[in-house]
């Protein structure tokens, strides 16, 4: 059970990610290009370290590598709020 519990809570902050990143780039139309180098460095490496968590859970994808590039993807998310909790740190 507590598997599913910390798959589910992934795969919220992954989809939690992917909104943000439309919603940045499409809606606000506000390129803000610490994310979108975050985005593209995290993809980079989850692909190049073979990196890819849906299969962690068993979950096998029908197109290949979207696992390793959403791993990428909520890599870069995690590192967004990384930083953010540095600055917070930093500025107290």
């Amino acid at each position: 059970m507590e598997n599913k519990t910390f798959e589910f809570v992934t795969f919220a902050i992954l989809i939690e990610s992917l909104i943000t990143y439309i919603n940045q780039f499409f809606v606000q139309e506000n390129f803000c290009w610490q994310m979108a180098l975050s985005l593209i460095l995290g993809i980079i490496v989850a692909l190049a370290y073979k990196l890819d968590l849906p299969s962690y859970f068993n979950l096998k994808s029908e197109i290949p590598y979207i696992g390793r590039i959403l791993t990428g993807i909520l890599l870069s998310r995690c590192s967004n709020y990384v930083f953010d909790l540095i600055t917070k740190i930093s500025n107290v």
